[in-house]
């Protein structure tokens, strides 16, 4: 994410924590999670408090985590139990290491026009065949709101995105209430991409 918002992220790391770590997100688990194999291996692309990367270990997947700001990391690390690593989506650069990524909530954070550069480093990064899930806010544009900046989507908005993603294919998206009791008002638009398998080879 952007340094400004990494470093809101830092500044609110215990905050952020404690309001974020006990949310169910089960409901949001289980779409993605059927497409991957079991005991695939798991990237949580900005995993925040790590209460998702936790979610999906015990349910047998192998995770890798890794947060933009050092404090949270911490906090997501003893969470989780294994080491959250301090990683921005720009320094990506694993090549064809992961059977899913979980990006919920974190790209919604890099400007309009860094996404498709993002978009093609999680598309390097996933095996031929892996799915990507991804979340942002519903809307259009790109605002600033309560020190953070958003790059907002719609259906439309992530349709046009789609042909800079690196090949990457929609699988579906959907529209959800924020999950957190106090903001059910709040809209989001979630999405599944999948990378392209492996061309085959002439015999």
């Amino acid at each position: 994410m952007p340094q400004d918002d990494s470093d809101y992220y830092e500044q609110h790391a215990t905050s952020f924590f404690r309001d974020t770590v006990a949310v169910e997100m089960a409901p949001l688990h289980g779409p993605f999670l059927k497409h991957l194999p079991a005991n695939g291996h798991i990237l949580d692309a900005g995993c925040g408090s790590g209460r998702d990367a936790r979610a999906v270990l015990e349910l047998g997947y192998r995770v890798t985590a890794f947060d933009s700001a050092p404090t949270l990391a911490a906090l997501a690390t003893e969470h989780l139990g294994q080491s959250v690593q301090v990683l921005r989506f720009e320094e990506l650069s694993w090549h064809d290491k992961f059977d899913g990524i979980w990006a919920c909530a974190s790209l919604l954070h890099v400007p309009r026009r860094e996404l498709p550069n993002v978009f093609q480093r999680l598309a390097n990064a996933l095996k031929p065949g892996g799915v990507l899930y991804c979340s942002f806010k519903y809307g259009t544009g790109e605002r600033e709101a309560g020190g953070r900046r958003f790059t907002d989507l719609d259906e439309a908005g992530l349709r046009q995105l789609l042909p800079e993603t690196g090949g990457l294919t929609l699988i579906e998206m959907w529209q959800t209430g924020d999950q957190r009791p106090d903001r059910r008002d709040e809209r989001w638009l979630n999405a599944l991409l999948r990378k392209p398998e492996a061309p085959c080879l002439p015999i």
